[in-house]
Formats: C-alpha cells, sequence, structure tokens
C-alpha cells in the first residue's frame, strides 16, 4: 500500500471544501481569519478528514481546526 502524504491531502482536502487553489494554502495560515472559513466548512472538513483517513475525531476537537498544520498534526494524532 503506498504511503499516504498527510501533509498533502489535507492541504488538498481543505481547498477542495473552501474552494481555493491548494497551492495558496499557507500551512500556517489561519483558516477563519485569513481563508474566510466558516463553521459549516469545519464540520465539513472534520467529516471528510473522517472519511477519507478512517479515523474518528471527536466534536471537541472542532476547535483545534485552525489551521492546515493543525488539522494535519490532528488527523496524525489520531492516525
Amino acid at each position: 500500500m503506498a504511503t499516504i502524504n498527510v501533509d498533502v491531502e489535507v492541504k488538498n482536502l481543505i481547498a477542495d471544501i473552501i474552494e481555493i487553489d491548494a497551492d495558496k494554502i499557507d500551512p500556517d495560515a489561519h483558516l477563519v481569519e485569513d481563508l474566510d472559513m466558516d463553521s459549516m466548512m469545519a464540520l465539513e472538513i472534520l467529516a471528510s478528514l473522517e472519511k477519507k483517513f478512517k479515523i474518528r475525531i471527536p466534536e471537541e476537537d472542532l476547535p483545534k481546526i485552525t489551521s492546515a498544520n493543525a488539522v494535519t498534526d490532528l488527523v496524525k494524532r489520531h492516525l
């Protein structure tokens, strides 16, 4: 099985949901303040991460979805 590059996959997933080019996402950019993510997008990101990586992320971790790096760290903790 091929190794999954979590950083790239997370960035692409976020880009699809917030409708921005993945190359324009700074890993440290704040998703809400810098990239105009709203709460529904955050929930969609959470659900998509769970489906893509076959993991369970508790809803209380939703506030941790602040940047691409934070999301990547969250996914890696649950893998």
